[in-house]
């Protein structure tokens, strides 16, 4: 399993809509409230054989509010 961070831009008035609607497909291992140019933060584990941009594709970008996301790949842990 791969770590893939997923940075959301919302709707004005649409983060706790998108978080609900994220939190009820249980696709991330975590889910933040932040500061700053993103609403959102998801920690999302996806195999390794699995497309990345696929999976965010169908699983998050699908989601009514979101306005724009930002994917960073991790490659090791120290």
């Amino acid at each position: 399993m791969r770590a893939v961070f997923v940075q959301l831009q919302c709707q004005p008035g649409r983060t706790y809509e998108v978080a609900d609607h994220l939190y009820e497909r249980e696709i991330a291992s975590e889910l933040y409230s932040t500061s700053g140019e993103y609403d959102l933060l998801l920690k999302i584990y996806i195999e390794e054989h699995e497309d990345i941009g696929k999976f965010i594709n169908d699983n998050v970008a699908d989601v009514p509010g979101i306005v724009r996301s930002l994917t960073t790949l991790t490659f090791r842990a120290f």
